[in-house]
């Protein structure tokens, strides 16, 4: 077993109100004994669904050793379920990105013989404004917002183009990743660099994350699928100049690399005393 992130439920909180188990079409929560329980590794993906659902705040994400999730047992589970379970579990892999496990689904239901739900006329009309789970992932394109005017963002107004922002929550199919100047910044850089917003954010699309606490090769074939399914025209890499923190660099790089596209990309390098490099 390796160390993931999953889901640990606080007892003395859990009052078995049982809210959560509809919102974990996976399977992986049960009552028992009056409080919800995760009944298998396996079956909990480690991206919290059910989290938002708790009215007692009893459930957290953890990362320690666990067994490996396994999509194709979950989607043995969730076809006997029904197509609306099989449309929640869709959307949920596709709003967090997890390319690969929506993949493996959609092979499961092809092998099944059951037609992809979220390709169906009536599902794609009644979902065009996009993912309609977790309201923190919704995909939200800020460019053209009101506080610019003439295509000018006023000074002390957020330059933020796109929202979410976190590299594992924005889908590869983002309507705003499409001819956009892309910003892939580590999560520190904001913090330490006071012109990041001016110097760095300004007309673009931005994805941040942290190299070092993150899955660097989930990372990598990420931004590969990215740069391959979207026009972009130019990625900015922004990076902490501690060691750690190159390791973003060579992501993006190797990505670019196994893209097999010419896009021009720019080095920032940022200083922990704040200084651009």
């Amino acid at each position: 077993m390796a160390k993931r992130k999953i889901i640990k439920i606080d007892e003395k909180k859990c009052n078995g109100c049982s809210l959560c188990i509809p919102n974990c079409p996976e399977g992986a929560l049960q009552i028992i004994d009056g409080k919800a329980r995760l009944i298998s590794d396996l079956f909990c993906d480690g991206l919290g669904a059910c989290i938002g659902h708790c009215p007692e705040g009893a459930i957290n994400i953890e990362e320690r050793e666990a067994e490996k999730y396994d999509e194709k047992k979950v989607m043995q589970n969730i076809v006997k379920q029904g197509k609306n379970v099989i449309i929640a579990h869709l959307e949920h892999l596709k709003e967090h990105g997890e390319t690969k496990f929506l993949n493996q689904a959609l092979e499961v239901l092809k092998e099944k013989g059951i037609k992809n739900p979220l390709t169906e006329k009536a599902y794609a009309h009644k979902h065009a404004g996009g993912p309609s789970g977790c309201p923190g992932t919704k995909i939200v394109d800020l460019r053209g917002k009101e506080t610019k005017k003439g295509g000018v963002t006023p000074s002390g107004v957020s330059q933020l183009e796109n929202w979410p922002v976190q590299i594992k929550l924005v889908p590869a199919f983002a309507p705003y990743l499409d001819n956009s100047d892309l910003l892939i910044a580590a999560d520190c850089t904001s913090f330490a660099y006071a012109g990041f917003q001016d110097d760095l954010l300004k007309g673009k699309i931005l994805l941040v994350g942290c190299p070092k606490l993150d899955d660097a090769e989930y990372y990598k074939n990420k931004f590969t699928e990215i740069f391959k399914t979207n026009n972009i025209k130019s990625v900015t890499c922004a990076h902490m100049e501690v060691p750690c923190c190159f390791g973003l660099l060579n992501i993006v790089q190797e990505a670019l690399a196994a893209s097999g596209k010419n896009i021009p990309f720019t080095d920032v390098n940022i200083g922990i005393k704040g200084d651009r490099k």
